[in-house]
């Protein structure tokens, strides 16, 4: 495996997990609960709201790379959210991910 591949590993590994901890308390203490499916159907509505600043930006548009970034915010936190919801561990799936995409090449 690629050097670089393990240390991000590490790096995902040792921060991923705080990070999606925090997010399921913020998410539990101070929202309504929600199904993972509404979570799903979030991050795909901010990922199109993304997508949508990217499309405008590519064909030249003025677009304030705050929008862009609010949004990239928007997709990170539904992410998350999703994953909480359906009890994913994102460290050990982007671990797991990266040990498949370095040996399939």
């Amino acid at each position: 495996m690629h050097p670089l591949c393990t240390e991000l590993q590490s790096v995902v590994s040792a921060n991923v997990v705080s990070v999606q901890k925090a997010f399921d308390s913020y998410q539990n203490a101070c929202f309504t609960p929600r199904p993972p499916e509404f979570f799903c159907l979030e991050l795909c509505g901010e990922a199109g709201e993304l997508a949508n600043l990217e499309k405008k930006l590519w064909k030249g548009a003025d677009i304030s790379m705050d929008r862009v970034s609010d949004e990239a915010a928007d997709v990170f936190i539904s992410l998350m959210n999703y994953a909480n919801a359906r009890g994913i561990d994102l460290a050990g799936a982007v671990s797991d991910k990266l040990s498949r995409i370095v040996t399939s090449k």
